[in-house]
């Protein structure tokens, strides 16, 4: 008995055709043999494309971040916007500067977002970066509880970690080279302190992770202004220090050097960095409040057309 395809098969009915009936059999295994060959070559991953393939694969912007941009809420504001105009995707990676600074020197980031002014600096003598520019400040706080139970209310930041660290009182640094441990540590050596005492700690996280854990902890901190109002109906610490000098917190981005790494975005990155002093964004993040303050305050919007 010989097996027959539907004669609506037109190509077994063209190959019978040109046959003996008593090689019905082999001419049909041949045939499904060559079906079966041509349809695992035309579906093989090297012959059919890929869906993707059809579609635009959009760009991505690895921007290594300072966790206090990110804690204060801001890069929610912000980032949208310039993903639709540039159909691109941002991967955000919140780290501390010094950290964000690594990424970028090792060509993890496209573009960093930091503020520790030394630091950038020495990152561009290296030439590890092929643009900065400085776009937004607020100003570092120092926070307690609000009980006070070292009496430094109203006193000037530098009075106050004297003080602190005379009384032996709890005190949590972050510890991990950001730009706020950077700015903390300037200014024990400012006061030829060597924050070494009993109950001086490191926690070794992000700025609003230190935050809730001094908060726990009943500790004094310093904060960046943004992350503190961010925070401030999640947390009992308090601001304590009066208005002070060398508590500037001023943000830069910087464009990764695309000449030490071949496989970086710069033009997307300098969009970037445009987009950031650009007037609107500039005016955006004047804007930008909780609980009726403003978290910072744009440096470049006098410049901007």
């Amino acid at each position: 008995m010989t097996l027959r395809l539907p004669k609506t098969f037109s190509v077994y009915q063209r190959v019978e055709s040109m046959i003996h009936p008593n090689q019905h059999r082999t001419a049909f295994n041949i045939l499904w043999l060559c079906l079966l060959v041509l349809t695992l070559v035309l579906t093989s991953p090297g012959c059919t494309p890929a869906p993707s393939d059809f579609v635009k694969k959009k760009q991505v912007l690895r921007l290594a971040t300072t966790t206090s941009a990110r804690d204060s809420g801001l890069l929610d504001v912000l980032l949208p916007e310039f993903e639709r105009e540039n159909d691109c995707r941002i991967d955000v990676i919140a780290v501390g500067t010094g950290a964000a600074l690594q990424l970028g020197s090792s060509g993890d980031a496209d573009a960093v977002l930091v503020h520790a002014r030394h630091a950038e600096q020495r990152f561009m003598s290296a030439g590890y970066g092929s643009r900065r520019e400085e776009f937004m400040k607020n100003e570092f706080v120092i926070l307690g509880p609000a009980d006070d139970p070292a009496n430094v209310k109203g006193r000037s930041a530098r009075q106050i970690l004297s003080i602190l660290s005379s009384k032996n009182q709890r005190f949590l640094s972050r510890g991990d080279e950001s730009g706020t441990h950077q700015k903390e540590r300037e200014l024990w050596v400012g006061l030829n302190i060597e924050p070494a005492w009993e109950n001086f700690m490191e926690s070794g996280q992000g700025m609003g992770a230190t935050l809730t854990m001094a908060d726990e902890m009943r500790a004094y901190v310093l904060c960046d202004m943004g992350t503190y109002l961010n925070f401030r109906d999640r947390i009992e610490l308090a601001p304590l220090n009066s208005p002070s000098a060398g508590l500037d917190n001023h943000y830069s981005c910087i464009v990764v050097n695309p000449d030490r790494h071949s496989h970086l975005t710069p033009n997307l990155a300098n969009s970037f960095a445009d987009y950031l002093i650009s007037r609107s964004v500039q005016q955006k993040i004047g804007r930008y409040q909780l609980h009726g303050f403003s978290l910072f305050t744009p440096t470049r919007l006098a410049e901007t057309p």
